[in-house]
């Protein structure tokens, strides 16, 4: 009978896509991890990777034995996660990753909290303005919105991630508030730069009663950097399209005034991101637990919609 050595290092493999990436993920070397399929390999008489120096992709027959083995070992998995979950309290290292002003505005305020109440965990935080590869690059969670679903990760949705078209009353003084999205047309843009493509976001907009129009504007600046575009707009240089998680608080001050109120953009969620529900670390599960009651009792999700 195989170990379940050889069976999750293969699984992981065919989802990372590498004997690193796996290895990462299983705490192992990959010298470990390749021995473990090779192992694998010889003991079914079958190879289950095509190999090169680029690349690890699964063979017909890998593909075939992917299917059949997955729920079985992940079954297992989970029966002694749940073992270790259960008797001992959350402990380790927590490695996670969000977006910057994002995470300094609405997810850091809220951590004393959770290491008052789970002292055994450590944090490691990466405040960056990109998708991370969860698995490859060995998160336990990440925040976000519009990350790509990559094998064995899941989302659980925490807010709504509206765009909204807005001003400072600096730049409106004395100019005709539009009334309709095609009237931007005549007031000088802050856009937005694809960190992804480089190309200029294209916005399509949604009327509360669900009409569509697409936003054209002059780009007087372009950038890459939601937070910068927000302080663009504070600085009066044009009318910008900005994430709501950035200007509740400039809307509520009024630095910052919402322009074509019944309309936005719909971009999906801002979701909690980690790897399968069924082997979710303690100290994991416990983060998630956290952050989705923070979210709750802060009603962020309501505070973040702009469908009113």
């Amino acid at each position: 009978m195989e170990t379940l050595a050889n069976l999750e290092s293969f699984i992981r493999s065919a989802e990372c896509g590498s004997f690193s990436a796996a290895a990462r993920r299983l705490g192992v070397t990959p010298a470990a991890v390749s021995r473990n399929v090779a192992m694998l390999e010889r003991n079914l008489g079958i190879r289950l990777f095509q190999r090169s120096s680029r690349s690890l992709n699964l063979t017909e027959d890998g593909d075939r034995f992917l299917a059949s083995v997955t729920d079985g070992v992940e079954t297992i998995q989970s029966a002694i996660a749940d073992l270790r979950t259960h008797s001992g309290k959350p402990a380790g290292v927590l490695k996670v990753s969000v977006a910057l002003t994002f995470g300094l505005d609405h997810v850091l305020p809220f951590l004393p909290a959770f290491m008052e109440r789970y002292p055994d965990v450590q944090m490691d935080w990466s405040f960056e303005n990109r998708q991370v590869d969860l698995i490859g690059e060995g998160f336990d969670a990440a925040i976000g919105g519009g990350m790509e679903l990559a094998p064995g990760v899941v989302a659980q949705r925490l807010a709504p991630l509206h765009i909204v078209a807005v001003a400072s009353p600096d730049y409106l003084r004395g100019r005709q508030l539009p009334r309709q999205p095609h009237e931007l047309a005549g007031f000088e843009g802050i856009s937005m730069r694809s960190a992804q493509t480089g190309r200029m976001r294209i916005w399509r907009l949604r009327h509360r009663e669900g009409a569509e129009a697409m936003l054209e504007h002059k780009a007087r600046m372009v950038a890459n950097d939601p937070e910068a575009i927000c302080r663009a707009a504070l600085m009066g240089l044009g009318v910008a399209m900005i994430a709501m998680p950035f200007v509740e608080r400039h809307l509520d001050s009024g630095a910052l005034l919402r322009l074509l109120p019944d309309w936005y953009s719909d971009l999906g969620a801002i979701s909690l991101y980690f790897a399968s529900r069924k082997l979710l670390p303690a100290k994991t599960r416990a983060f998630v637990d956290h952050m989705t009651a923070v979210f709750r009792e802060q009603n962020l999700a309501q505070r973040f919609s702009a469908a009113g």
